[in-house]
């Protein structure tokens, strides 16, 4: 039923021009450069009022039973926050420091839903003031994060227990599992494969492994001191070159919040310690006297390394970089207190004694998660699938033998850019090779995993042009709850027709 009723509008429209020559300029993702462009292009009058009893009254003549749009308060107590803040601290005019100085870097940590308020609207409302208020520098919004290919869902019982979760595995796990796999630039979800993946290969493989191995050795050989760096060899000068390298682009990543990049820069410095250790093998130094001061430069660069694995992977898992603070004899306090340029600029104290060495992470086992998957499966078993019509478009076996099915080999992927969902893919017929596009690639993060499977091609379906790649052919795909599946072959070969 439709009623009459009265409302107030902001003249949004009025600032587009205002809004597209501020926005332009910044060096936003393009996932919310993009969405916020968009929005502005088609920016209309938007209503601030609401008929309700709840929320804050419109204090206008005329305006009784009406509240203000919980989307145009909420931001405005961003700053009235600030003021309150202010007060309490005895300088009412404190806070403007915050709001009212250009100097001032104000980042907003929102989710893709929330863009077109804090890219558009709240930067609108405040242009229209006399005030000049501080615009957001930065708004790296995250897209969705789902789990299992679905969404989370507490009512449809599609979601993890965290007093379990918390109780099973360490935070610093589920921390770096996350931000590993975070949702930067598009969708992305969470599997108990990828978590328990993530776990070992990185957390147990490859950070604590460096970690324990060197300080072990360290504990064995130099009676738990660290030893003093003698002459250094053109393979030690490359890997202290080459962690520079990685500690500058991790800083570069943390700096454009780029967690996921991040994280894996702080396992490729933890893997280049272990091929480093590996390299050098310190085991076979220790066994002649005259190689002993070659041991002490390998085992000072692996110190030297684990220094900055704790300063780069401190964001991310806080605990453990602590942990590797004390087993090199430091204050975590005060170690991390001197910052990013003086972690990097302290050197290690010749000769200090190290503390026995502890584990950092433990290794998940498949019985762990075991529960936590049949639980996930036993609920979208339990959950009554609608079944999908027959096409009742009878087709005869003619019709069916003009279809060229072949089996083919995918080569490469790529995506397409401006699409979520669009792969350029590759593959190989056995005599020849061909592009084509196909909408396998919404929720796919690891678009390689597709490399070298052996999936179905409709070899003589008319080249198409998909979003200016043609496309000769179209790959094969079933479509369920969990999203696009490819069946997969393993006995036949590139070219093999399909019948």
């Amino acid at each position: 039923m439709l009623k009459e009723t009265k409302h107030w509008f902001l003249r949004f429209d009025h600032f587009k021009e205002d809004l597209q020559a501020w926005i332009q300029k910044k060096n936003w993702k393009p996932n919310v450069l993009n969405f916020a462009l968009a929005y502005i292009k088609e920016l209309k009058p938007r209503a601030i009022t609401r008929d309700s009893d709840w929320g804050i009254p419109v204090p206008l003549e005329g305006a009784e039973g009406k509240v203000l749009y919980v989307w145009f308060d909420a931001p405005i107590g961003y700053i009235s926050a600030a003021k309150e803040w202010a007060e309490l601290q005895g300088d009412p005019k404190l806070w403007e420091r915050y709001w009212l100085d250009e100097k001032t870097r104000y980042v907003e940590f929102i989710g893709k839903d929330n863009i077109p308020f804090h890219a558009v609207f709240f930067p609108a409302m405040q242009m229209g003031q006399d005030i000049p208020y501080k615009l957001v520098d930065d708004l790296p919004a995250n897209e969705f994060y789902n789990l299992e290919g679905k969404q989370f869902s507490k009512s449809d019982g599609w979601y993890i227990d965290l007093d379990s979760f918390f109780t099973h595995f360490q935070t610093e796990q589920i921390r770096y599992a996350i931000a590993s796999n975070a949702p930067e630039t598009q969708d992305s979800e969470f599997t108990w494969k990828d978590f328990q993946s993530r776990c070992n290969a990185d957390l147990v493989g490859k950070y604590g492994n460096f970690v324990h191995r060197v300080l072990v050795f360290i504990q064995q050989k130099t009676e738990g001191k660290i030893p003093q760096s003698k002459q250094l060899d053109p393979i030690d000068s490359e890997f202290q070159e080459k962690m520079k390298s990685i500690v500058s682009e991790c800083e570069k990543a943390y700096g454009s919040f780029q967690l996921r990049k991040a994280c894996q820069h702080v396992m490729e410095l933890a893997q280049a310690g272990n091929v480093y250790f590996d390299a050098k093998k310190p085991w076979k130094a220790a066994k002649d006297p005259l190689l002993t001061d070659s041991m002490y430069t390998t085992l000072r660069c692996c110190l030297e390394c684990i220094q900055l694995l704790a300063l780069v992977s401190y964001p991310v898992i806080p605990e453990a970089a602590e942990k590797i603070a004390i087993m090199l004899g430091l204050s975590p306090k005060d170690f991390f207190a001197l910052g990013w340029k003086g972690v990097i600029a302290s050197p290690l104290q010749e000769g200090l004694h190290l503390p026995e060495p502890q584990t950092l992470f433990a290794k998940v086992e498949d019985d762990v998660i075991a529960p936590y998957q049949a639980a996930l499966t036993s609920k979208a078993a339990s959950v009554p699938k609608e079944p999908i019509p027959v096409n009742t478009n009878k087709i005869s076996i003619d019709d069916v033998k003009k279809l060229d099915l072949r089996v083919v080999s995918i080569v490469a992927v790529e995506r397409v850019p401006k699409s979520k969902k669009l792969l350029k893919v590759l593959v190989d017929l056995g005599f020849e090779k061909r592009t084509v596009v196909a909408g396998i690639g919404e929720g796919v993060q690891d678009i390689d995993s597709f490399i070298g499977r052996k999936v179905i091609l409709v070899a003589n379906l008319a080249p198409a042009s998909l979003c200016g790649v043609e496309s000769q052919g179209m790959l094969l795909a079933a479509k369920g709850d969990m999203g696009l599946e490819l069946p997969i072959f393993s006995l036949s070969s590139p070219g093999d027709l399909v019948s």
